[in-house]
């Protein structure tokens, strides 16, 4: 790509504008002219500045010059991390980040997911763990720099990579991550309103935002330019040109030129493994920015990885790790930490991914560790932290704050379940208007419904030999009851399990009914593709259901949303039980509640909720849905509880089981992580 045509980054332009009426306000004031205000250009200064820090804000900026960062004239290395407010409980954004100042760190970069904040069209959130606004504010009272992923697409191993699900029911069907009109109209609503509370808090307006980054990882995917130039567009628009607009692209040829944006004033920096020799790719970033505007930016310095569901917890050496942080950073180059503090998929929010084929999906874990310095449940007494912190001490002069102590966990103990609620019963509790009637099963965004499960209801004419039922295309795992609803009231019969990484036949064994057989299919959704060529990632029955190679008609689906992060309860979850019956040993999915107990506020901790020798699942606390459990495939156990969910007295833990409760029906509350069960071979992560 010819970058001759790029000039070196602009070092006018609105401020220098507004700085030169501004002095000339003061010459005109001192010789005694009177001149009206409104004769002058405006300051655009927010209105809310006293008027005696203005000139201080006149002199705030944060540009690229000589290849290097500048703040207020000042060189300035980035030294950075990801920490994602809406993976962390607001009341411990500031802890959180006090740990990363520890491990001295100037700069914080963040992503922000279109649909934890539009959930429903038009319906924005910022509220909760959704105060982004909130969370910036803090990062400027810490002094700390913000670099803003404002995407729309963010990856993030979050559900459809931040985009809201509902996109998916659009019809015609949306192009995501393209110059499709209709879909580039939603994102400039949606920005319409996410850039303008990003403005004030731009660093030339007082605020700690130097950078905004538009998509993530272009270059991975596509190669619409114009796409790219129309988001760059909207961000101006919106946040003027006293902000450096970045992209953030893989550190190789293909995907620099698929994913950099041929204009003159945005910014290309790379990632790219840890260990390779940052060097030569810092060369080749070169080649995709402006001459003298290429600072050596690794936008993701990998402290870690993910891990799915099935694998074995990711896990990477603490001093390789520093070693290769101290690469860049010993010859002024720049970096920012993925992640210096993951947390949690609270919810349904976590993402997932794909191998090759569709079917290969690979779900994420509910914990986002991610093996970073500062843990899930925020400990820093671990090699990595302090092997990283020795290293960013010779390169941050800035005086580094008191090392917080860890966190005290507690063990509360045994917690007794009971059933509550079959899934029979949750059927029944159903809202009528929400029942879809269809002749073959629909998604679950097309039935409006876009996290939880849906239960498929239809009938069939039993042979004495059996049936086979064939569903050529579920996401992402179904179970497969059978009932005779007229003679057994209230009972469903476990058949099997179809999977969408394993999609097998499932055999319909012989059943006398007076009528005909009911068939029920549930089917959860396990979290969105999140990165890849699938990321079109429809939840539900995607295809018609056979039986006996026939096609069954005549459907029921029938919504069992729950409640996801940042949301109020849609099912209850009182102590309320229903007909005592043997449950142990059993296949069919109830709810199961228990309680605990804490004396005083004094003894509120954070703990874990081990769920060894139950089934897969979701589970709340004091209805906050705190994630997916799955022991038996592993390698997460435990679920991490922050103390802030807690409250003295009476604590209640509900969850829905999918499979088989433990045989004694407890569940316990202990005081560590615990990585090491399940298989490690299960075909979800083959």
């Amino acid at each position: 790509m010819a970058m001759t045509s790029r000039r070196s980054w602009p070092s006018t332009g609105r401020q220098t504008r507004h700085q030169l009426a501004f002095v000339l306000l003061l010459v005109l004031v001192a010789v005694g002219i009177y001149v009206p205000v409104l004769a002058l250009p405006s300051l655009s200064l927010p209105p809310e500045i006293p008027g005696d820090e203005k000139m201080i804000m006149m002199s705030r900026k944060f540009y690229i010059k000589d290849d290097s960062f500048w703040k207020d004239g000042n060189h300035f290395q980035i030294i950075g991390g990801d920490l994602h407010y809406f993976r962390v409980l607001p009341e411990y954004w500031e802890d959180r980040l006090l740990r990363a100042k520890a491990l001295g760190l100037n700069t914080i970069q963040v992503y922000v997911p279109w649909n934890l904040h539009e959930p429903k069209p038009g319906k924005m959130v910022f509220e909760g763990i959704g105060d982004l606004v909130s969370f910036l504010k803090l990062c400027d009272k810490l002094d700390f720099m913000v670099m803003l992923r404002a995407g729309p697409y963010i990856c993030g191993e979050w559900d459809l990579g931040g985009f809201p699900a509902w996109l998916l029911s659009v019809k015609p069907r949306l192009q995501l991550r393209t110059s499709d009109p209709a879909y580039l109209k939603l994102v400039e609503r949606w920005w319409g309103v996410l850039l303008p509370k990003i403005f004030p808090l731009i660093y030339s307006n007082g605020g700690p935002v130097i950078m905004v980054q538009i998509e993530n990882e272009y270059g991975s995917y596509g190669n619409d330019k114009a796409y790219l130039r129309k988001l760059v567009s909207m961000a101006r628009g919106h946040l003027g040109d006293d902000i450096i607009v970045y992209t953030t692209d893989g550190g190789t040829k293909e995907t620099l030129e698929k994913g950099t944006v041929p204009v003159d004033d945005v910014y290309s920096a790379v990632d790219f493994t840890t260990g390779d020799d940052p060097w030569p790719i810092f060369e080749l970033q070169k080649k995709f920015n402006a001459p003298g505007s290429s600072p050596p930016l690794s936008s993701e310095f990998y402290t870690g990885w993910l891990t799915h569901w099935g694998e074995k917890i990711a896990k990477t050496d603490a001093e390789f790790t520093a070693t290769s942080l101290e690469k860049i950073l010993s010859r002024n180059g720049s970096a920012v930490l993925y992640m210096v503090h993951g947390g949690t998929n609270f919810g349904f929010y976590n993402g997932a991914n794909t191998g090759s084929e569709e079917s290969d999906y690979k779900p994420d874990l509910t914990s986002y560790d991610y093996d970073a310095p500062i843990k899930e449940s925020g400990d820093i007494d671990n090699p990595k932290f302090r092997a990283l912190q020795r290293v960013i001490k010779k390169y941050n002069v800035a005086s580094h704050s008191i090392i917080p102590s860890n966190k005290q966990r507690k063990a509360y103990g045994p917690i007794k379940m009971q059933m509550t609620t079959s899934l029979i019963d949750l059927v029944s509790m159903a809202d009528p208007a929400d029942v879809i009637i269809s002749a073959n099963p629909i998604s679950m965004e097309s039935a409006g419904q876009m996290f939880g499960f849906v239960l498929y209801e239809s009938s069939y004419i039993a042979k004495k030999s059996g049936n086979i039922l064939r569903i050529p295309k579920v996401h992402d795992r179904a179970q497969v009851f059978v009932s005779c609803l007229s003679q057994d009231v209230g009972v469903l019969r476990y058949i099997g399990t179809t999977e969408r990484w394993n999609n097998q036949p499932v055999s319909l064994p012989t059943i006398e009914c007076t009528t005909n057989t009911s068939l029920f299919i549930l089917v959860e959704n396990m979290g969105r593709v999140n990165y890849g060529p699938y990321i079109f990632d429809e939840k539900g029955i995607l295809s018609s259901v056979y039986l006996d190679g026939q096609i069954l008609h005549g459907w029921k689906m029938i919504p069992i949303p729950f409640h996801n992060l940042n949301q109020v309860p849609n099912i209850s979850f009182e102590m309320q039980h229903t007909k005592k019956r043997n449950v142990v040993g059993q296949k069919e999915p109830a709810l199961f509640a228990g309680e605990f107990s804490i004396n005083t506020t004094e003894e509120i901790e954070d703990t874990y909720l081990s769920f060894n020798g139950w089934g897969k699942g979701v589970a709340f606390i004091n209805e906050f849905n705190i994630g997916r459990y799955w022991p038996s495939v592993g390698p997460q156990c435990n679920l991490y509880v922050p103390a802030p969910l807690l409250k003295p007295g009476k604590n209640t833990l509900v969850i829905f089981e999918l499979e088989s409760p433990h045989l004694e029906l407890l569940l316990e509350s202990v005081d560590q992580e615990d990585f090491v069960c399940g298989s490690y071979d299960s075909k979800v992560s083959q």
